[in-house]
Formats: C-alpha cells, sequence, structure tokens
C-alpha cells in the first residue's frame, strides 16, 4: 500500500497522532476530516510555527492545524517530512497542462503570468476553467495591449511595430483603456516590459502605471537594459521606480539578478532605502545564472556585430546548439526562444539570500523544450541554497516562496489572504517535501525533469501529486483573481 493511503481504509475511525494535548484550533481532534496530514513537521511563515503537527482538510480549506491525534477519512503520513503552505509562482509564462504538471512536481500550487499578463482578462480566465492541475491568475498586460492595437504578429512579445514605435496619441488611448479594462475585469496586475517595448515613452509608461495606482494594482516591470551591459547603467530601474514614486503604484521589479546584472546589490539597496521611505517596492529572483527569451524581440536589437564569443555564449534550446553569427541572424528572423547569460552565481546568491527577494521562475516549456527554472526553481532553491550551500534559512526559503508573494497581492486580490499560509481557514494548498533531499534535476539540456523530493502536493485540498507522483484525475486549480468592478 502507498504511504499516502494507510489507514485509509479506516474511514471514520482513522485516527493519526502523536503528542498527547488539545488541538491548537477548533475543529477539535474529534470531529471528522475529509483529509489529515499526519505527524510531520509543520512550517509557517506568517506565525512562525515550526513544530510536529496534525494538519486537518475539510471543504478545500484547513480545518485544524493540532498537536492531538485527528480522525479523517484519508491520511497521508508525513512523518518526518516538512509540510509547508503551496509555494506561489508570481512569473510564469504558458499557464497550461503541460506546465501545470511540472510546476506541481516542484511543489507549486498557484502560477501567476503577471509580467507578460494578456489583452483580455475575460478570455483568458475562461480558457483555463475547469481544466487546470493548479491555481492560476494573470496581469493586464501593457505588452499585448500594445501588440492589439498596434497589430503587431509577434508570439508572446512584439517583434514589430509594439516593440519599435512610439504610438500615436489615439494608440496610446487604445491601449489605456485596454489595461482600465483589464483591471476592471478582476487582473491581479498590470504587467509592463520596457526592454521589449522600446518604442514606449516614458510618458506612456508613466500614464499605466497611474491606472494601476488608481486600481491599487502593482505593477510588474521587467526593466529596460542597455545592450551590451554597461557598468553602473540604472536607467531602467530608475525609470520603474520614479514612475512608481510620481503615481503612487505599488512596484515589483522582475527578476532582480537579471536586469540588474553588475548592480544587483546596489539596486536591492535601493529597493530598501525606498522601502524605508514608504514606497511599495518589492522584487523577486530566479536561482540561475542563465536566462531565456525570444530571440527576434527588441532585447535584441543591434546585436548583428557582436565578437563571436557573445554568440556562442546563447544556447538554442530546440537543438542544443551554441549559436554563431549566422545561426543567429538566421533563428532571429525565424523567431524562438533562446537561452543567454545574465549574471553571475555570486549575484544570484546575493539575490536569492537577500530578504527582500520572492523566488520566482519566470518559466514556460513547449513540449518539454526551454529553461530548466521552469521544472526546477523552488526544489533548486531548496536543496542547493538551504540543505548544501545552508546559505539561507529553510524557513526564510520558505516565507520567500509563500508568504511574501502572497503578501505582494493580498492587497489587490483579497483571496491571496487565504494563501501563503498554514492556519485554520486558510485555503488547503499544501506542500509536503523532504528537506534532506529535495533537489531540482533539470538542466539546461535536460529542462523538463521533475525535481526529487516532492513527496504531496494538495491544492484546495485534493492530492495533485502523491507520493512522488503527478496525478491528473481531477483538475481542482481554481482561478485566482481580483473582484470585478462595475463596467
Amino acid at each position: 500500500m502507498r504511504p499516502s493511503l494507510i489507514a485509509s481504509a479506516l474511514v471514520g475511525t482513522a485516527i493519526v497522532g502523536g503528542c498527547a494535548g488539545s488541538a491548537q484550533n477548533l475543529p477539535g481532534p474529534s470531529e471528522l476530516h475529509d483529509i489529515v496530514i499526519a505527524s510531520g513537521r509543520v512550517m509557517d511563515p506568517e506565525s512562525g510555527l515550526d513544530a510536529v503537527r496534525n494538519v486537518g482538510i475539510r471543504g478545500g480549506q484547513i480545518s485544524a492545524v493540532s498537536e492531538a491525534p485527528l480522525r479523517a477519512k484519508q491520511i497521508f503520513d508525513a512523518s518526518g517530512l516538512v509540510v509547508a503552505p503551496g509555494f506561489i509562482d508570481l512569473h510564469v509564462h504558458w499557464v497550461d497542462a503541460e506546465n501545470d504538471a511540472y510546476r506541481a512536481a516542484d511543489g507549486v500550487t498557484t502560477a501567476l503570468e503577471l509580467e507578460v499578463g494578456t489583452d483580455d482578462v475575460d478570455r483568458w480566465y475562461s480558457a483555463r476553467e475547469g481544466k487546470a492541475l493548479i491555481n492560476y491568475g494573470v496581469s493586464i498586460g501593457h505588452i499585448p495591449a500594445r501588440m492589439a492595437v498596434m497589430h503587431d504578429a509577434g508570439a508572446l512579445l512584439p517583434s514589430g511595430d509594439a516593440a519599435h514605435r512610439a504610438a500615436t496619441a489615439d494608440e496610446l488611448a487604445q491601449i489605456e483603456a485596454l489595461v482600465e479594462r483589464g483591471l476592471r475585469r478582476g487582473a491581479v496586475a498590470v504587467g509592463l516590459g520596457p526592454a521589449y517595448t522600446l518604442g514606449a515613452t516614458q510618458w506612456e509608461i508613466v500614464e499605466i502605471f497611474r491606472i494601476a495606482a488608481r486600481h491599487r494594482a502593482s505593477c510588474h516591470v521587467h526593466i529596460r537594459s542597455p545592450a551590451p551591459a554597461l557598468p553602473g547603467d540604472m536607467s531602467g530601474f530608475f525609470e520603474a521606480l520614479a514612475a512608481a514614486s510620481l503615481t503612487g503604484a505599488p512596484l515589483h521589479l522582475a527578476h532582480i539578478h537579471s536586469t540588474g546584472g553588475t548592480e544587483v546589490e546596489r539596486e536591492l539597496q535601493l529597493i530598501a532605502e525606498a522601502r524605508a521611505r514608504g514606497l511599495d517596492v518589492t522584487t523577486e529572483v530566479y536561482p540561475y545564472d542563465r536566462g531565456a527569451t525570444r530571440i527576434e524581440s527588441a532585447l535584441f536589437d543591434h546585436r548583428e556585430n557582436e565578437p563571436d564569443d557573445w554568440y556562442a555564449s546563447l544556447l538554442w534550446p530546440a537543438t542544443g546548439e551554441r549559436l554563431t553569427r549566422e545561426s543567429f541572424l538566421r533563428y532571429r528572423k525565424q523567431g524562438g526562444r533562446v537561452i543567454l547569460p545574465v549574471s553571475t552565481e555570486e549575484h544570484v546568491r546575493n539575490a536569492v539570500v537577500s530578504p527582500l527577494t520572492a523566488i520566482a521562475s519566470d518559466g514556460g516549456l513547449t513540449e518539454g523544450k526551454g529553461h530548466p527554472r521552469t521544472a526546477g526553481t523552488f526544489a533548486r532553491v531548496l536543496g542547493r541554497y538551504v540543505r548544501e550551500e545552508k546559505a539561507l534559512s529553510l524557513m526564510e526559503a520558505l516565507r520567500k516562496m509563500t508568504f511574501l508573494p502572497a503578501q505582494r497581492l493580498e492587497q489587490r486580490a483579497p483571496a491571496f489572504r487565504l494563501k501563503g499560509r498554514l492556519r485554520v481557514g486558510a485555503d488547503a494548498d499544501v506542500t509536503v517535501f523532504n528537506a534532506q533531499a529535495v533537489l531540482d534535476r533539470a538542466t539546461y539540456e535536460h529542462p523538463s525533469l521533475a525535481s526529487s523530493g516532492i513527496r504531496f502536493v494538495f491544492v484546495s485540498g485534493v492530492a495533485v501529486v502523491d507520493d512522488g507522483s503527478v496525478v491528473t484525475r481531477s483538475f481542482p486549480g481554481r482561478p485566482v483573481r481580483a473582484p470585478l468592478e462595475s463596467p
């Protein structure tokens, strides 16, 4: 019998427990729960709880966190394992069945497309209703809104007018109307990528921030950066910070280590100073020194005459080849994802251990091809930076994966007040893992290898990973959305 199902035959009478004593929270131990996660090391970053407890689940919510035995219809044995809130990934792409499975195997229970977003919030949510393994949410995106208005045919990111041309007054009005409508239709945030919309003026960026501020929506921004990177150039960082300061919109800076480059430590210092002065600024990091993006995007404009070693630093994941000038130019015309160096291990580590950063993957695979961060981000932090290097405490790592992301979004989307926590009444999104074995397995050559050590994952109280295997018998993922406003 699988460990997860031990004693589940004792439906209605099964009791699990350990320590004597009464339950900390109602309902009491005599009441019947749908599920009990038994005898695990429960770690809750919100309260600081770190102790062996039994967690009861009923009706998709946590119904008890108890020292005492609990009765349940089904019991999952978590002895020797960590029981944590489900991981919340603030930055993903390709929210679909393939990627849901990779993310669940990495402990993720909520995946959010907030940097690029969508131009039609209702259509985006409708397309995933009843089909999602894990929870899902989206921003209204300045990038796709610009692409729609300016008739740019790029895939995910613009490659035509939306990337390179300033908007006319009429076009800007249409872009603003799309962003406004998206927020009224419950978008979780506003996504912006000035790095990919080089033609967007600083005034246009500020105008989008103004709309976000009216709706208390955080702006998730991939800042502009010079190509090639110039030491000391933080102009893109200051553009975003100024827009937030002027408008009052909350600011979230995407993958600070990759856009900050050699200046990441200084940018983290500036974020701390801005927060000390009352500005609502947050950021994130993924634990890799290489990134991935679309080769036809504006990020690679004017790179036709680089030295040979620069082209050789680029990896084409579809074939595994290193690029040359000839293949770079050819793939630019074709379009597709490319992997590129974005930082150094030292800068990545400094960003990972900073108390300011959430952990977010920026991940998305297509038919198993892409960047290993989709399948391995969270296990990599837990295995490498927590267990092996001891650069980060386990509780602090969990805070970055659960409570911190929930806090970023809960003002606009109150549903997040029930996520990222392990307490009675919270959503039963729970990740259970072996802290001594958890590790990423995905590599640049084999990016779809599932992480190891993630034993159980529950979404709304339904097991989507059971004894280390992804389960797709049901689709318990729910939309996470801000409250709808009147038209």
